[in-house]
């Protein structure tokens, strides 16, 4: 195509991948009081078990509905993904080989699929634990100064979300890894190599993201060590094969 024409083409995948986050906007937020509630659900459920009545606060009038706003965009991403990805492999397509569609279709696969994963494992492993340690700090003392939790709902869903989205992409260390091995940037021998320095790296990254606590920065640093390994295996398969001169 000429220039103008790839131009024209882009702004309809745009336009087609904004209506759907649009509409997705709108569906989300309709249920944004659903959706918080299930972001919620691992806190309450803590709550209950130590007796206590599950209930979030905030202290600005304006507070909860920009929360519900937030809750929104969280899941009109979620919703709309799909249809900018499929928008994206639209327009870049017709300008890769068949081959090259074929090496990259596993990748595409496996991106939300990682995703997910990784999302779920914040969800259901490591928030259930990470929460019963933080309000393992609550103390009733009838007759001195208690300590009781008040969480603020914006404060959570910052800290759910971050959580969730950091699991999430560092789930993605496989097809990232793999990728770069396929396009030839490095190879299975370099990444055994730098494995000792892969370990820390994720023990730093899971200090930085996760919130500063030992049950929480190892559920994100053991799978990450461990989709590293993963990643060594799986660029062995996809790993150009070298052809010497005299062959």
């Amino acid at each position: 195509m000429p220039l103008l024409e790839h131009l024209m083409e882009l702004r309809r995948r745009l336009i087609w991948s904004i209506v759907t986050f649009v509409i997705a906007f709108a569906i989300c937020y309709h249920f944004s009081g659903a959706i918080y509630r299930f972001l919620a659900a691992p806190l309450g459920e803590i709550m209950r078990q130590k007796g206590e009545q599950p209930h979030l606060i905030y202290t600005a009038l304006y507070e909860a509905f920009f929360t519900y706003i937030r809750v929104a965009v969280f899941g009109a991403t979620f919703l709309s993904f799909p249809m900018i990805a499929i928008q994206a492999w639209i327009f870049i397509a017709p300008g890769l080989y068949r081959s090259e569609k074929r090496a990259f279709a596993p990748f595409l696969i496996a991106t939300p699929v990682l995703f997910l994963v990784g999302a779920a494992l914040a969800y259901y492993v490591v928030f259930p634990f990470a929460w019963s340690f933080f309000l393992s700090f609550q103390t009733s003392d009838s007759g001195g100064m208690g300590i009781e939790l008040q969480a603020k709902v914006s404060e959570y869903l910052t800290l759910v979300t971050k959580m969730i989205l950091a699991f999430g992409i560092c789930f993605e260390l496989p097809v990232i890894l793999t990728l770069l091995v396929k396009v030839g940037i490095v190879n299975t021998a370099q990444l055994r190599k730098f494995r000792r320095y892969a370990v820390v790296c994720a023990f730093a990254v899971a200090a930085v993201i996760a919130p500063p606590d030992a049950i929480t920065m190892l559920s994100l640093a053991i799978p990450l060590v461990g989709l590293y390994e993963v990643s060594i295996l799986t660029a062995r398969w996809v790993e150009p094969r070298r052809i010497d001169d005299e062959d």
